[in-house]
């Protein structure tokens, strides 16, 4: 016969034997659902391909650096966002014929539209210009281009 000593000594190991399995284990319809459905069906084998992207061409990046260029200088987002008349008016005192005015005058770091526009076409014409000098003064250019 066993004594009582042993019993609870043996129902206690086996108890943390089971209580630790229990814990990796809590629900059985878990177990089957998670085993079930895939000792069957497959996953089937996906033949995608990545899009390939091309790099643009330095000509459209230059144009597009250019135009952004021209967009920052010429203040469009101070355009739209203030709303400026395109452009401004004015009276001659003595004839009183309205000349068109161009220039804002009277409010500091005001502009009209035409007058960022005009100004923002200057920066860019200059940066042209500093570009086709460069490019006038390659050795590797054939006289004509160099001349045009």
């Amino acid at each position: 016969m066993r004594s009582k000593s042993e019993n609870p000594v043996q129902q206690t190991s086996s108890t943390t034997v089971t209580d630790s399995s229990s814990a990796a284990s809590i629900d059985p319809i878990f177990h089957l659902i998670r085993i079930l459905p895939f000792s069957f069906l497959r996953p089937p084998r996906l033949r995608l391909k990545l899009p390939s992207i091309s790099l643009p061409s330095s000509n459209v990046v230059f144009a597009l650096v250019l135009l952004t260029y021209f967009m920052v200088v010429s203040g469009i987002v101070y355009d739209i966002i203030v709303e400026p008349p395109g452009i401004g008016s004015s009276q001659d005192p003595y004839t009183g014929a309205v000349r068109p005015v161009v220039f804002m005058s009277g409010r500091v770091n005001g502009q009209y539209i035409i007058e960022g526009l005009s100004s923002g076409f200057m920066f860019v014409l200059g940066g042209i210009g500093i570009i086709m000098l460069d490019l006038a003064l390659d050795r590797n250019r054939d006289r004509s281009v160099k001349v045009s």
